[in-house]
């Protein structure tokens, strides 16, 4: 099963995880230092919450699509470089508190998207333990292109 990602970085965590938990009816999967995951069965969603600075409102940090294996990454990765989009991979990363594969994209308002699946769990938000959530889910942005629509 696959199942989309939305992450947000927040002001008030705590609070943040409460509200979802009530909305969702679930309690949060993973728990760590300014991180918290919930993993919703339905609609099938995995709800990442960043610890944000506290004075900015809640904001959209990134998309994604959780899958299940290797394979899958490796082929939305193929398919989305033959479709002409600039893909960035990540093997055997840590990252939010997982090892993971990854491959990123952007889309045109140049929101990131990831397709990753999850291989273990980590000790550790990311590789450097001096990473900042915001760090650790950065990606290099593509430079703009003009492109022609794909018929």
């Amino acid at each position: 099963m696959s199942r989309v990602q939305l992450a947000l970085r927040v002001s008030d965590l705590e609070a943040s995880i409460a509200f979802y938990t009530k909305l969702f009816g679930v309690d949060p999967a993973k728990r760590r230092p300014g991180y918290a995951n919930f993993a919703v069965a339905e609609p099938p969603l995995k709800l990442v919450l960043l610890e944000g600075s506290p004075e900015q409102p809640t904001a959209l940090d990134h998309l994604g699509v959780e899958v299940e294996s290797t394979d899958q990454v490796t082929e939305a990765t193929d398919r989305l470089s033959a479709l002409g989009l600039f893909t960035d991979v990540e093997a055997d990363t840590t990252c939010c508190y997982a090892v993971q594969d990854k491959v990123w994209v952007h889309g045109p308002g140049r929101e990131p998207w990831e397709v990753y699946v999850v291989k273990a769990d980590s000790a550790t938000y990311g590789l450097d333990s001096r990473l900042t959530p915001a760090a650790c889910c950065a990606v290099s942005e593509p430079e703009p292109t003009v492109t022609s629509p794909v018929s």
